[in-house]
């Protein structure tokens, strides 16, 4: 999937490069979580991984696309149709309903057909039929968060990425956010956290450590319990 990433930030005496020659495949029905300090690259990482953003060298290759070959454009097709986004921030549209925020991308120009019975069913699957017409600030987060994976699984991505997703719930709420990304089936999930719980669910975990992404095959829960900013990559399944 990731060759050879690099990436730079800043400029001047602030510039550092925060990904050093990065690779990572990540296959079908496989979660991998990334760990790391704030400011190590997660999200840069995540980001270049879904084409929001592009690295200084190297390649990135999605359902047989080659991202780093994309202008504007394409990339955002590219987004649509083969990329999950799951925020820490569950960016729900405030005044649509949990419902309609799940069939936003399945509008848009360019979605794969078939998206509003994707929803439905989705709906009916994360157990949130009950509050599907109800606005944002009438859901509790764990509802939100559920809503906003049912929004990234719509277009029925190829990839799910999800940027600390459980970073705005409780321990129940985040637990079950976490068993929903284990159980996707068919997909690749990147989780990238700095939470010893989500990396406890993945089939892989990585370290992201001076621009270096580093497997590391000892790493176990109760070790990374007792590390709490330390760095890992996550594994999963479900759909």
């Amino acid at each position: 999937m990731a060759r050879e990433i690099t990436k730079t930030v800043g400029r001047g005496r602030a510039q550092r490069r925060v990904l050093d020659r990065v690779a990572l495949e990540v296959d079908a029905d496989e979660v991998v979580a990334v760990l790391g300090r704030s400011g190590s690259g997660k999200s840069t990482l995540l980001h270049l991984l879904g084409g929001l953003d592009q690295p200084d060298s190297g390649e990135i290759v999605l359902a047989g696309e080659r991202l780093t070959a994309q202008g504007p454009r394409a990339l955002a097709r590219t987004r649509l149709r083969h990329v999950g986004f799951v925020f820490q921030s569950f960016h729900l549209v405030e005044e649509l309903s949990g419902a309609e925020n799940v069939m936003l991308p399945a509008r848009l120009p360019g979605a794969p057909r078939g998206g509003e019975r994707r929803a439905l069913q989705l709906i009916d699957e994360l157990g949130l039929e009950g509050v599907a017409d109800h606005v944002p600030h009438e859901l509790s987060g764990g509802e939100q968060q559920r809503f906003a994976i049912a929004r990234a699984l719509v277009n029925d991505p190829e990839l799910v990425l999800a940027d600390e997703p459980t970073g705005n719930l409780d321990a129940e709420n985040g637990a079950a956010v976490l068993m929903l990304l284990r159980h996707l089936k068919g997909r690749a999930v990147v989780i990238v956290t700095h939470e010893p719980e989500a990396a406890a669910i993945a089939d892989r975990v990585l370290r992201l450590r001076d621009g270096k992404l580093i497997a590391d095959a000892d790493v176990d829960a109760s070790r990374l319990a007792r590390e709490p900013e330390s760095t890992r990559t996550i594994r999963r399944s479900h759909s």
